[in-house]
């Protein structure tokens, strides 16, 4: 099935079966490899991406429910890492492993985008869902506030103010 769909501002078409998950499109027809497999049921958020801006777990959306959209992979979000969830990731050393946190950081992108000011309820409301097997949770709630802080600073140069992500 000939898939046309736009990944991170780029129209890309791919020819795969219709209940290809767009996890393995990302992955194997586009090498994206910033979205990771986790569980494979939709229930630890590694494979979160952004499809029509609602964060999305991709390991279960078959490519037929693709067609047309606009998806954002953490590639996506910035170019530069200057996105401020990347920076406040950085500033505050958040990853252990890492092996989440491309899902943690675009299921916070969700967030943020609807919420620029969230609670630590908010937060953890949020972001259940998304599993970390090192427990970073405290840190990923830090780091998410820091980054709401980011967004309404002045930034560095080529940096996104509102850390929306890059089209």
């Amino acid at each position: 099935m000939n898939i046309t769909l736009k990944v991170n501002g780029q129209s890309r078409t791919v020819d795969v079966p219709s209940d290809m998950p767009l996890l393995w499109v990302l992955r194997d027809e586009l090498d994206l490899k910033g979205t990771k497999f986790g569980c494979g049921v939709a229930q630890c958020g590694a494979c979160t991406v952004h499809v029509n801006g609602a964060a999305t777990r991709s390991c279960v959306l078959p490519a037929a429910a693709i067609q047309g959209a606009e998806v954002v992979t953490i590639e996506g979000l910035s170019s530069d890492g200057t996105h401020a969830l990347q920076r406040a990731w950085d500033e505050l050393d958040v990853p252990q492993c890492g092996y989440c946190q491309a899902g943690q950081i675009m299921s916070a992108a969700g967030l943020l985008a609807r919420n620029p000011k969230p609670t630590d309820a908010d937060i953890d409301a949020a972001m259940n869902g998304n599993l970390c097997r090192c427990a970073t949770y405290l840190r990923i709630r830090q780091g998410i506030h820091r980054a709401a802080e980011l967004m309404v600073a002045p930034t560095p140069e080529g940096a996104s103010r509102d850390g929306g992500v890059q089209s």
